[in-house]
């Protein structure tokens, strides 16, 4: 029998769940068993429990057949615990590390008893973190045990369900369990404490809280949270059932009214159109319930009183005024903005009156540089499926030249950008519309992205300044809310964007639009991209394509392209691609000059260039999880992986060697990398399977047809089950004729045997 049941609920907490898991089954204490509840969540969760559960007997996974809540969930957990103690977890919150075995040392020091209760932090989607405020009380218990008719201040302690440990055989056989609806840690967590006889405590800070930004059950307003006077309702009707309590019903009163003044004051909980109803159900609640002789507290004495009034105008005018005087403060330290920002913004604003367009889309790509990547594939696809939406592309000046014939467009930052954006119903986007554009009422924003994540992004950016690059995760916030649909190409995927990109937008798992060439493009559309390329028939061509660094600026090849260009000889051709944010390479038109390389630096298309090459050699671009697609060679050249994966972050070590992580051979310098190719590895049997597993973990969702989703789902308003994921990615092998390249380099220094 384990020493600790740790219950798991988890519903739609992708995103958090393995941090969740981990951060309970990595604790020194490993006496633990996990029972880790799906309630039926609609995202990845069920999956990733049932991963960990195969990897590690502790595990206990539990599926839920419909969504009943959270409370339900923890009872159904409760059903299949074995522990001596129970301690329950939300999926979204983590266990410091050494928590358990603090708590199992200060059970056996208080022996073992009805509930421990310990410290907690919040961790907040900004990476701020509050202590809580009762360390000091919690301290003041030292290593007695009392009851909380003995030590009443005691219920002032944070009415939750993950801050306490309870022995199991105490809880069942009182019969505790979770009630219906949200609010039910509150109700359960004064029920056990008045009940227990044997309190402890321990000032151990070991439960990381966190605060989302969304996804929250309280974090919505709705009827759902008048739920809350019935939770205190029936704990006042346990008190009724248990005079001996009487003396800690004032208290008691005290807290059911502060937390009612809690919700009220939130938007988050309680609607503005819905305040008056709450304030008159909680006065009638107030009014029922007041305990004889009853003191409101001298802090916000004055909601009380309003509430005992049952006078909402009264409660408001007092609020109103409250409000007024905090205004003013912040009104003297806000500077004017400058006048033309403010014509700026008054144009767009009368733009805005006027009606949403049903007809007409605006698309982007990488700050406006043209028709590219998966707003490209979109809008070629809903040109064909939908000729009725009419697509505008939002550019910059520079960029016009380049565009394809018959593209209508605008040039961001003008009058006629903000006109064509304030009215569009649908804004397709790979990064970001600036900040002054607004989400209209009736209007689509769909964020594509433009890749898969390996170095952290969004909010877990802020633990990288070099990488944030003086970034306002303030603006990013309010420009994520804008978004009412993001794409993902894989749950690795889905999971990152849910946490670093907190906001409620709906997600589909379709795959990425520019992926579905590498499913529809023919051998003679493959001939064709690589005769405009210059590739000579028959020649191996390797794709060389490093990403952008944070710590360096300017591209500076990791590579001896000379060199390697020579000892690959002449029958292989290599492809370098610089980041797209560099500036054209004087060193790079040098060696194009010599034939040694092809700079494609500038190609309209990474799609294109993919399905040219043989094989692929990059760094930590994201690249990589697009060209798995095609099932050809991924060489990693990482030379500086130790700095990058410290000034950037990395969600998984892509060096590892493990199926899943490492896309296939690995070299750390230009020796290895040599002999990566001179001994065939990068071709060999242990590459390709090492492919296969990266292949099953990141394509998961592309089978060309991602585009013709979104189209039908966004524009059409068709069922997005229609077009059903295929089961598996198909391979792009290069045609095998005599006119195109064969399956590897031949005739050079590195010639595989």
């Amino acid at each position: 029998m384990p020493r600790f049941t740790i219950v798991i609920a988890a519903y739609r907490v992708q995103g958090y769940l393995s941090a969740c898991l981990d951060s309970v089954l990595t604790q020194s204490c490993q006496d633990v068993e996990v029972v880790a509840v799906d309630d039926c969540s609609p995202d990845h969760c069920g999956a990733i429990i049932d991963a960990y559960a195969a990897r590690d007997s502790r595990v206990v996974p539990v599926h839920q057949r419909v969504n009943s809540g959270p409370g339900r969930a923890r009872n159904a957990g409760v059903e299949r615990a074995r522990g001596d103690y129970l301690l329950f977890l939300d999926g979204d919150d983590t266990l410091a590390p050494g928590t358990l075995q603090g708590l199992a040392d200060r059970l056996a020091l208080t022996h073992d008893p009805d509930i421990l209760y310990f410290n907690h932090v919040r961790t907040y989607w900004s990476e701020r973190r509050a202590p809580s405020l009762f360390g000091d009380l919690l301290a003041s218990a030292g290593t007695d045990v009392f009851s909380v008719v003995e030590r009443p201040e005691f219920l002032r302690l944070f009415a939750m369900s993950s801050n306490r440990v309870y022995h199991r055989d105490f809880y069942t056989r009182h019969g505790f369990a979770f009630s219906e609806g949200i609010y039910e840690d509150a109700l359960l967590s004064y029920k056990t404490m008045l009940t227990a006889r044997r309190i402890a405590c321990v000032d151990l800070v070991g439960l990381e809280y966190r605060q989302r930004r969304v996804g929250a059950s309280t974090g919505s307003p709705g009827e759902k949270h008048f739920v809350i006077f019935q939770q205190y309702a029936r704990l006042f009707d346990f008190l009724d059932d248990h005079p001996e309590l009487d003396p800690l019903r004032p208290l008691l009163f005290e807290r059911a009214v502060s937390h009612f003044l809690f919700c009220l004051d939130r938007t988050s909980r309680v609607a503005t159109a819905d305040r008056p109803r709450f304030f008159g159900r909680a006065a009638a609640w107030y009014r029922g319930r007041l305990p004889a002789g009853f003191t409101p507290p001298v802090e916000g004495r004055w909601r009380f009183e309003a509430l005992a009034s049952g006078s909402f105008l009264r409660y408001r005018e007092r609020e109103l005024g409250v409000r007024a005087a905090a205004g003013a403060r912040k009104l003297r330290r806000t500077v004017r903005p400058p006048l033309a920002a403010r014509a700026k913004r008054g144009l767009y604003r009368l733009h805005r009156q006027r009606p949403v367009d049903p007809h007409l889309a605006v698309y982007s790509a990488y700050w406006g540089r043209g028709v590219l990547c998966n707003p490209g594939a979109i809008y070629h696809k809903a040109r064909e499926l939908a000729p009725e939406i009419h697509g505008v592309w939002a550019v910059k000046q520079s960029e016009i030249e380049s565009l394809p014939e018959g593209v209508d467009y605008v040039v961001t930052g003008t009058r006629d950008f903000y006109r064509t954006v304030a009215r569009a119903k649908y804004l397709i986007n790979n990064v970001n519309f600036p900040n002054e554009v607004v989400k209209r009422p009736g209007t689509v924003h769909l964020q594509t992205f433009h890749g898969t994540p390996l170095k952290c992004m969004g909010l877990d950016q802020q633990r990288y300044p070099a990488a944030a690059g003086g970034m306002s995760f303030g603006n990013l916030l309010k420009r994520i809310d804008r978004w009412d649909v993001a794409l993902s190409s894989n749950p690795h995927s889905s999971q990152i964007w849910e946490r670093v990109y907190p906001a409620a937008y709906r997600l589909l798992e379709y795959g990425y639009p520019r992926n579905d060439v590498f499913f529809t493009a023919s051998e003679e559309d493959i001939r064709r991209i690589r005769g405009e390329l210059g590739i000579p028939a028959g020649n191996t061509a390797l794709l060389y394509a490093p990403t952008l660094r944070d710590y360096q600026k300017g591209f500076t090849p990791r590579l001896d392209l000379e060199r390697l260009s020579r000892e690959l000889g002449p029958q292989t051709t290599l492809l370098v691609r610089a980041h797209y944010s560099y500036r054209p390479q004087h060193q790079l038109s040098r060696l194009q000059e010599a034939g040694l390389v092809i700079d494609v630096s500038h190609h309209p298309s990474a799609e294109q260039l993919c399905l040219a090459a043989d094989a692929l050699i990059t760094d930590y671009s994201s690249m990589m999880f697009d060209y798995a697609l095609l099932d050809r060679p991924i060489v990693i050249y990482a030379d500086d992986w130790d700095i990058y994966r410290s000034s950037r972050g990395v969600y998984f070590d892509l060096l590892s060697g493990s199926p899943g992580e490492t896309p296939g051979a690995v070299a750390r310098t230009e020796r290895e990398l040599a002999e990566v190719f001179r001994e065939g590895r990068w071709c060999d049997a242990d590459a390709s399977a090492l492919r296969t597993a990266f292949r099953a973990r990141f394509c998961r969702f592309d089978d060309g047809h991602a585009a013709e989703r979104v189209v039908r789902t966004l524009m059409l308003g068709q069922d997005d089950t229609a077009l059903p994921l295929a089961p598996a990615p198909r391979t792009r092998p290069l045609p095998a004729d005599g006119d195109s390249a064969p399956a590897g380099p031949r005739g050079g220094v590195l010639t595989a045997e």
